[in-house]
């Protein structure tokens, strides 16, 4: 009979096995409907060693939640790589992004559909993730912003703040928000649409919104419509629809019109 020892797993090598069948089973099952012994079995370990290390179900998934969401917004820091242009730089963070959840779908899963879903604290953690997410992609807009060359013979550069000329901090934010919200769409799109590349989900988010914020930093924004007198009597129209129609409108209330008529 041989006496040499098996060498113990550190803890934390064993714990992060135990994250990744974690990740895995709340990935395919969801929060709810998985259980502790098919993340043990898959994981290789009793069950009681998940509690022991872990302590519950719900510290397991809130572990999990910020292990991806750290894993994701390092990837996506780490793909920008300064000094490039600013086209350059945003499509490196898309790539980045979505190269991301494309090798990790489960860990997308688990932050985008499972933290979401099921309450606090759990997105919370997934909030604070995404904020982190949107503050680095107004940070990159921003900065395209007051590198966009002066737009005709009044403008300045470096002369509006944060946004840049001619583009406030807020519009910076806005445009922050909804350029994350469509990769999150896009991230669960390429994800179930068989054949799509995470170049392919990023160059598409890059046509549909780098368009747009090319001639924004070039000082050629679309500007909306702009018909007062019509805007006027349709929204007159819809405050007092019913005001023409006299069996529409209460008694008291056609007496109060006249009045003040």
């Amino acid at each position: 009979m041989g006496t040499g020892k098996t060498k113990r797993m550190p803890r934390a090598v064993r714990e992060q096995q135990m994250l990744d069948a974690a990740v895995r089973i709340f990935g395919e099952r969801g929060y709810r409907a998985a259980s502790m012994d098919e993340i043990a079995e898959l994981a290789g370990v009793s069950k009681p060693l998940v509690y022991l290390y872990l302590n519950s179900k719900e510290d397991l998934f809130t572990a999990c939640i910020r292990r991806e969401a750290r894993a994701l917004t390092e990837a996506v820091r780490a793909g920008v790589r300064p000094g490039l242009p600013a086209d350059r730089r945003l499509w490196a963070g898309l790539r980045a992004f979505f190269t991301h959840t494309a090798r990790h779908p489960h860990g997308w899963k688990v932050l985008h559909l499972q933290a979401r879903t099921h309450g606090e604290p759990f997105a919370a953690e997934v909030a604070a993730m995404r904020q982190e997410i949107v503050a680095f992609v107004t940070q990159l807009i921003a900065a395209a912003a007051r590198e966009a060359p002066a737009q005709g013979p009044g403008c300045a550069r470096g002369a509006a703040g944060p946004g840049g000329p001619g583009l406030p901090e807020r519009d910076v934010a806005g445009l922050a928000e909804a350029l994350v919200g469509a990769a999150e769409s896009l991230a669960d799109w390429a994800g179930g649409t068989e054949g799509v590349t995470a170049r392919q989900a990023a160059a598409t988010l890059m046509n549909f919104a780098w368009a747009g914020l090319g001639d924004l930093m070039a000082g050629r924004p679309w500007t909306p419509p702009r018909d007062d007198e019509h805007e006027g009597e349709h929204e007159r129209d819809l405050e007092y629809e019913g005001e023409d129609v006299g069996e529409h409108v209460p008694e008291p209330e056609r007496a109060r019109v006249a009045r003040a008529g």
